[in-house]
């Protein structure tokens, strides 16, 4: 009787995702004179290889990354048109920010918000001071106002 019971309470996700999975867009950029539209939440995948490619210099730590918001080839076509690490930064501050909440971070600011990071980096003694990364801008925990 107990395991006809425990049957019928299966807590079934792959009903209530499917339920709750509308296809939602977020905000839309420009690059390279391509459009690529944010989804409204970070991908997993996104968030979980944030931490290990902060501090990875393996371009396919970061194709992984950028494959799981502006698809496959967006590293290579990126680099063969120039991107420099400072403007991969600042695309990866802003999308990781507009992806959740579009609007939220101009170019302007996550130019900004690059800048104070990469100089907090450079800093002797600067710990203790939280600095922003796309990881704390994403979740809204690093973002200055």
């Amino acid at each position: 009787m107990t395991e006809s019971r425990n049957r019928d309470q299966v807590a079934d996700f792959d009903a209530f995702f499917a339920e709750q999975n509308e296809v939602r867009f977020g905000a839309t950029l420009r690059l390279y004179g391509r459009e690529y539209v944010l989804p409204t939440s970070l991908p997993l995948l996104f968030t979980l290889q944030m931490d290990r490619v902060q501090n990875s210099s393996d371009p396919d730590d970061i194709r992984r990354l950028l494959a799981s918001l502006f698809g496959p080839r967006a590293l290579d076509e990126w680099a063969e048109n120039g991107m420099s690490d400072r403007q991969l930064g600042v695309v990866l501050l802003w999308s990781a920010a507009n992806a959740r909440e579009p609007g939220c971070l101009s170019i302007a600011e996550a130019v900004e918000l690059y800048d104070e990071q990469e100089a907090g980096r450079q800093e002797e003694g600067g710990e203790g001071k939280e600095r922003p990364t796309p990881k704390t801008i994403a979740t809204g925990s690093g973002r200055q106002s």
